[in-house]
């Protein structure tokens, strides 16, 4: 080998089998470090677990250890206090770190990496960063499921349309409809708890894709880092991605929903439905319209919904083709999850907050209860309780429903005279049944609008959030 190849290769701790320097090209092309550098603390954070594992197994001294701890504490002070230089010549997160650790301290630097390698070094960083944000999605989950709570307990009692096809279907409390994003927003944190408990699975152990022949404590390393256990088979753990696809694929779920969210929230704010008043601040106005009211922000959660989808298609794409174990092609797995991390976490804070001043317009929600024959379920279900089948009461209602459209009426503003035309079961007590109230109040099954069903629900979410304690 020339002096010059040594030479060039000098900073490459892998180039020792190399003659030619890597191009510049080359370097600029598989550079994760421009983005992987946010994981550095939980590359420090693993490296000192795996230098007290190998001291206890006597593959370092207590002086070595001690110097190792020093110096990794010493590096991430640098880098928190933004005097760290990262170099793209040094690829990634690792190198950088354990490059930085050797010229600090020496020969002792060096040997950190046994028994290890990148390809379960990585494995362990982006698990660890993983953990870390499912908690914090969760926690950003109970801010918005407790604002959904907040607004359920302010308008309990106060009625709305409720909608199937974006048709006015069936009247509905404001609090049940709010209670029904308490429900889903509750599904997405159980999720994260779930997929949590696959991420929370120790690799560090796998080494390249065999194992290691080193002496090593693969149990130890799992509880001074909090893991629930360690990877079975070093092969399947080498090439793993399954649990960053799940938590993205967890991340996708929370943004659909949010963007669910967005589309009503930009419907209602509309002037054809003028159900809500988001406040000014969550809004921007036109460059030329001045009288314009613009709900940017459901409109960019939703808009944003494309990202998350995106990284998941982008995860899914880069695993369906890859033979075991490691292969390069995984270095661009960090970029999707990042983005996703970030939007998500982004969208769920702006959108709690926004919640927390929304407004309700309670006169014209109610109105929109008034029109659309709203209450024709319970017309059919009056005719069953009086022993018409089903079928049958169906058809009737459509004729009634009919006849009112042609009279240009609603169905309360027939008289009894009118209804019992359609069957003779129908008595006095039909208006009551056909009122709003009336309506609402006998969904009384389990779930239900009723104002029972929907008291009870906000009352164990309070309980179980926290609220008013």
């Amino acid at each position: 080998m020339s002096s010059k190849g040594n030479n060039n290769q000098s900073q490459k701790l892998w180039g020792g089998r190399f003659e030619e320097a890597t191009a510049a090209s080359v370097e600029a092309f598989t550079e994760s470090i421009s983005y992987d550098k946010r994981l550095y603390r939980y590359d420090i954070e693993g490296s000192k677990a795996h230098a007290t594992m190998l001291a206890a197994n006597n593959l370092l001294t207590r002086d070595e250890l001690r110097s190792l701890i020093d110096g990794l504490s010493a590096i991430q002070k640098d880098i928190e206090e933004g005097d760290f230089l990262f170099k793209s010549e040094l690829e990634d997160i690792h190198m950088n770190i354990e490059k930085a650790l050797i010229d600090a301290i020496g020969p002792t630097g060096a040997k950190l990496h046994s028994a290890r390698s990148r390809n379960d070094q990585i494995s362990l960083d982006l698990r660890l960063y993983l953990r870390d944000q499912c908690d914090r999605l969760m926690g950003l989950l109970d801010d918005t499921q407790r604002a959904f709570v907040v607004l359920a307990r302010k308008y309990m009692g106060k009625v709305m349309p409720g909608y199937t096809h974006l048709q006015r279907a069936q009247p509905v409390l404001i609090a049940h409809h709010m209670m029904a994003y308490y429900e889903m927003f509750g599904r997405d944190k159980d999720r994260l708890a779930d997929c949590r408990k696959r991420i929370n699975v120790l690799p560090l152990g796998a080494a390249a894709m065999a194992g290691t022949g080193l002496p090593i404590d693969r149990e130890m390393v799992a509880d001074l880092l909090g893991f629930d256990a360690v990877t079975a088979n070093s092969m399947d753990t080498s090439g793993d991605r399954d649990f960053a696809m799940e938590f993205v694929s967890c991340c996708t779920m929370i943004q659909l929903h949010l963007s669910r969210l967005s589309e009503e929230l930009v419907l209602w704010s509309s002037q054809e439905f003028s159900f809500v008043q988001i406040a000014d601040k969550f809004c921007t106005g036109s460059s030329i319209m001045p009288q314009k009211k613009n709900p940017d922000i459901p409109e960019l959660i939703r808009g944003k919904s494309g990202r998350v989808v995106g990284s998941l298609m982008s995860l899914i794409t880069l695993m369906k083709g890859l033979p075991l174990t490691y292969n390069r092609d995984l270095q661009e797995d960090k970029e999707p999850v990042f983005d996703a991390v970030d939007t998500v976490s982004a969208s769920l804070a702006i959108m709690a907050e926004m919640l927390g001043n929304l407004k309700f317009n309670t006169e014209r929600m109610e109105d929109a209860t008034k029109t659309g024959f709203i209450t024709a379920t319970d017309l059919a279900d009056y005719l069953v309780m009086h022993n018409v089948p089903f079928r049958e009461a169906h058809g009737i209602v459509g004729r009634a429903v009919a006849a009112c459209i042609e009279k240009g009426c609603e169905l309360t503003d027939l008289s009894l005279e009118d209804m019992r035309g359609f069957s003779p079961v129908i008595g006095h007590d039909i208006f009551e049944v056909l009122s709003v109230e009336g309506s609402v109040n006998s969904r009384k099954s389990t779930g239900g609008t009723a104002g029972m069903q929907v008291e009870k629900a906000v009352n164990s979410a309070e309980k179980k959030m926290g609220i008013g304690e």
